[in-house]
């Protein structure tokens, strides 16, 4: 139990983004000084980590959700427009700063997926964003090599294999079923091919 709750916690939706941008900054072969990966590491944290946690506890404390676990769609419904807006100011911003343009396919990905999960729950479906992070970290490094014209599979085959870990937390936690975890995977996936083939 504790494995499986530890394993959903680090690999939580509003870490990924955080995840993500230090790899970035790891495997990308444009290279910024420190200030700029300090400056874009921290708009990054606070916009998807900081910001949503406050917002939690504001909705918590006004008796919006029973938990920070936000296990109902009828209370998953705010937060996510909320993230909806938020990450798309985000994917703005990176789509004008030319030297990162590429983390914006990333994030309007992101929100995409996002977008098509509220959709979702007017069919009363609740796809794991857990998952939905990770099938968005792995359609965009499948991406990135494309556009830096690197190999870095390995990278993609340990998010695959850290997918299938969380995927089986999120089921023994029953914090979903079979069809909302691969739903939620999915969605993640080809929200990333579909935005950097249409943008």
């Amino acid at each position: 139990m504790k494995f499986h709750k530890l394993i959903s916690a680090i690999l939580h939706p509003i870490v990924m983004p955080t995840i993500g941008i230090f790899l970035y900054f790891i495997l990308s072969p444009v290279r910024l000084n420190r200030d700029q990966q300090l400056t874009v590491f921290g708009i990054v944290f606070i916009a998807t980590y900081i910001i949503p946690l406050l917002l939690l506890v504001f909705l918590k404390s006004v008796g919006y959700i029973k938990s920070y676990q936000v296990f109902s769609i009828k209370e998953r419904k705010v937060p996510l427009f909320f993230m909806i807006t938020l990450l798309f100011f985000l994917a703005e911003l990176f789509r004008k700063l030319t030297i990162v343009k590429d983390l914006s396919y990333l994030f309007y990905g992101i929100v995409l997926g996002l977008i098509i999960t509220y959709i979702l729950f007017f069919t009363k479906l609740k796809s794991s964003l857990h998952l939905l992070s990770m099938g968005g970290a792995v359609g965009y490094f499948i991406i990135f090599q494309q556009i830096h014209n690197v190999n870095i599979m390995h990278v993609v085959i340990i998010f695959i294999f850290l997918s299938g870990i969380l995927a089986s937390s999120r089921l023994f936690l029953k914090a979903h079923t079979p069809k909302e975890v691969y739903t939620g995977f999915f969605i993640g996936f080809l929200s990333q091919f579909a935005v950097y083939y249409l943008l």
